[in-house]
């Protein structure tokens, strides 16, 4: 039988974004067949990782990080613009994971990212795939952003969290979207002790009002700097994804709770792998009742 088409579009998210390869993972292990892919943030490099064929390298290298190695992968700079450079990790993948122009790719990839200057969405559908993805994953006062003569290039979830519209579309396909973003809640969740979560603000002796990733917990007072700025993300990246998703009606809407983690939980990525999985399988079990 010939393998149903589906394009993908996989929504920003930080870590949780993970989840994204569980969901490719189980949708090729049911018998579709991913002919285009498109993402923002992390879920751009997913997409893209996915379009150049090393999506199993990427899984391979995120499940041999633990707390420590995730620490070392962000190279700090405290500028104005930004606290990450962002550089570290990307040379890291780099070594192991060689760039590609986007029109050489077998599987059509876009990319979104935000130009802040000129207050509009910048679409990546050809070009350095590296570079697509750097820009639209520069998180805003997190990630150092991508600078040129007249634009300035932040994280593609500013305005485009789940870039339905962007995707290449193929006769006959299903629109698959996988939302990270959404508001329901979370099953495998776990709640862990406060010293065992990473901190990065007490490994480095960065100042407590700096918290990257803090240990505030909904309803609590005085939430750290990023992460007040984390919970106004948030909402506002669901309600983007919300209408995006009424916008466009996907085939199949895949949602995967914000509470099942933070943006820097990339030790996660076996349980969030298994999470995307999940998610998946129930998305695909309830479109072939409904469609059978």
């Amino acid at each position: 039988m010939e393998k149903k088409s589906v394009s993908l579009v996989l929504s920003s998210g930080g870590a949780r974004g993970i989840a994204h390869i569980g969901v490719i993972e189980e949708f090729e292990e049911q018998g579709f067949k991913i002919e285009s892919v498109a993402g923002s943030s992390m879920g751009a490099l997913i997409a893209g990782v996915y379009a150049m064929g090393y999506l199993d390298k990427y899984k391979e290298w995120l499940l041999s990080l633990n707390k420590t190695d995730v620490l070392n992968l962000m190279d700090f700079t405290f500028s104005k613009s930004g606290l990450i450079k962002g550089e570290k990790v990307f040379k890291t993948m780099r070594s192991f994971i060689p760039d590609k122009n986007i029109e050489d790719l077998d599987i059509p990839f876009t990319a979104v990212a935000t130009d802040i200057i000129n207050e509009k969405e910048v679409v990546f559908d050809k070009g350095s795939v590296y570079d697509a993805i750097r820009a639209s994953t520069a998180i805003p006062t997190v990630f150092t952003p991508v600078k040129n003569d007249d634009t300035i290039l932040v994280d593609g979830g500013v305005l485009n969290p789940l870039p339905l519209n962007r995707v290449k579309r193929n006769d006959g396909d299903l629109l698959v979207a996988v939302d990270v973003y959404a508001d329901i809640p979370c099953e495998e969740c776990k709640d862990e002790d406060s010293e065992q979560k990473l901190n990065i603000s007490s490994k480095l002796n960065i100042p407590a009002k700096l918290k990257i990733i803090d240990n505030h917990k909904k309803g609590q007072q005085n939430p750290g700097y990023l992460k007040l700025i984390d919970y106004a993300t948030r909402a506002m990246i669901f309600k983007l994804a919300e209408m995006s998703v009424q916008l466009y009606k996907p085939d199949i809407l895949i949602q995967i709770s914000r509470r099942s983690g933070n943006t820097f939980d990339f030790y996660k990525a076996e349980e969030l792998i298994e999470t995307g999985r999940k998610a998946a399988r129930e998305s695909i079990e309830k479109y072939k009742k409904e469609s059978s």
